[in-house]
């Protein structure tokens, strides 16, 4: 965020919006003109993680800040927490959304070509040390430029792969945001006027936080884009990749992002609207049409796909749950141990909605089957005579590694196993899932603009064309060890 006044409130909130994207650590960092930095960042969610005192430290009219869900690393290690810093060429700290698949070998390039030294396995250190690493090469004179950053973005580009959305501040210059060639992770631009005048600039993973600052929504980031406001706030752009192309992640518009956020020019809770009408056609074709009395959502990102559903097929939509939203999203919990223990925390049964009713259960993904199999046994014994579990996303049978936690093959229910399989695994008496090709078309149907998406998780077609059998099976080992 570039303001005309102190940012780290407006940070601060736009954080708790955010809050759903990650709740391992959080950071926020600001900077004064003079280019001191003010760094702030703990384990835990944004409410338990600052204190008045670091928020009176977070001094300077230009910041960033970061939740985070962790992909690479520790979960629990502060170390990893985001932002990071480096003090050379110049000051820099990044924040980043999404996954390196190179980092073997930039960590290799970075330690004995660039000779820089790396004190995590994160792979946003990674980022931040080789931004920084092209800054210093492309550096002409005294003064750094917009011209001089697009070129160092532009040989990120050449040596980084896989996802990243990132936002960089640096010191004495402006902030710096730019996205990977394929735009696999969300970025979007906004702007207002400011009360001293002149122009505030925002750049966030969601349109909802430019919305509930007042801020105008400008436009997405385009894939390979970079994006420079400087201290005057004035905007620069320039696209730095060679053959830039939008292919966004399909799971943000199933399951991570909010509702009420717009990426890519697609609604998401439109999109889940769709993939409802969809999934109704596939649950009418494989389902028996006295197997179901009622249309239940398991809430809450499913909730949108579940009226869709019960409108389409003309049965009762009720509200079979009770949700305790003082439990994080158990998708995103590390280990298999807390995850199962949070959903019953998470999830009450009400027995007067499941008692001898033919239960039809909405989803919006099926992982690693965990919570689904809690939610089918609460099903049943708050009284359910039998319980369709239907997914308004396809099978998820290969891992993802553009940002999303699911590693290794073993652990998705999906993987290896035929749909009845996975029913009796889970305990179903009828298991559906959305087709492949219905997801796809339920999404692009919202926007002209976006071609295609990135499915890697149910189609096994990785975009970025690097991801190979060796370095999945290097992944899913790094990741168990």
């Amino acid at each position: 965020m570039v303001g005309r006044g102190p940012v780290n409130q407006e940070i601060y909130d736009s954080l708790l919006l955010l809050q759903h994207r990650g709740q391992d650590s959080t950071g926020i960092a600001t900077a004064e003109r003079s280019g001191v930095f003010h760094l702030a960042k703990a384990r835990g969610q944004v409410r338990e993680a600052f204190r008045t005192r670091d928020m009176r430290s977070l001094l300077g009219e230009i910041g960033l800040g970061h939740v985070r869900y962790a992909t690479k690393g520790t979960a629990s290690s502060e170390e990893e927490a985001q932002p990071f810093y480096v003090n050379a060429p110049y000051g820099i700290v990044l924040v980043h959304n999404g996954n390196l698949t190179n980092t073997r070998e930039l960590t290799d390039e970075l330690f004995h070509t660039d000779r820089r030294h790396l004190n995590t396995s994160s792979d946003t250190e990674l980022l931040v040390n080789i931004l920084a690493n092209e800054l210093q090469a492309v550096i002409s004179g005294l003064q750094l430029d917009p011209e001089q950053v697009f070129q160092a973005v532009s040989r990120v580009h050449d040596r980084a792969e896989g996802s990243y959305a990132a936002i960089a501040l640096i010191a004495g210059y402006g902030l710096l945001a730019f996205r990977d060639p394929f735009g696999i992770r969300p970025l979007i631009i906004g702007t207002r006027k400011a009360k001293e005048g002149g122009y505030e600039w925002v750049v966030a993973s969601e349109s909802l936080v430019l919305e509930n600052a007042g801020f105008e929504v400008v436009r997405d980031v385009e894939p390979g884009e970079a994006v420079f406001i400087d201290l005057e706030g004035r905007l620069h752009t320039k696209q730095c990749a060679k053959d830039p192309k939008l292919v966004p992640c399909s799971f943000e518009y199933v399951y991570l992002a909010r509702p009420d956020s717009v990426m890519n020019g697609i609604s998401v809770y439109e999109a889940r609207l769709r993939l409802g009408d969809r999934l109704a056609d596939t649950i009418a074709k494989y389902t028996p049409k006295d197997a179901i009395d009622v249309v239940m959502p398991i809430p809450d990102s499913s909730r949108p796909a579940a009226m869709q559903v019960a409108r389409k097929l003309g049965i009762e939509y009720r509200e079979g749950f009770y949700k305790n939203r003082y439990v994080g999203r158990t998708f995103i919990m590390p280990g298999q141990a807390i995850r199962k223990k949070s959903v019953r925390q998470k999830l009450n049964a009400m027995s007067t909605e499941f008692k001898g009713k033919n239960v039809l259960l909405i989803d919006d993904s099926i992982v690693r089957g965990t919570t689904s199999k809690e939610i089918i046994q609460m099903a049943r014994d708050a009284g359910a005579k039998t319980v369709t579990f239907a997914s308004a996303a396809p099978p998820v049978r290969y891992p993802h590694v553009y940002g999303i936690n699911m590693p290794s093959r073993h652990e998705l229910v999906a993987h290896g196993r035929t749909i009845p399989e996975i029913a009796e695994e889970l305990g179903a008496d009828y298991m559906v899932f959305q087709e492949v090709e219905d997801l796809k078309a339920a999404i692009l149907e919202g926007s002209p603009d976006v071609e295609d998406l990135d499915m890697s998780c149910f189609d096994g077609r990785y975009i970025t064309g690097t991801v190979s059998e060796e370095y999945l099976a290097w992944v899913e080992g790094s990741q168990e060890s």
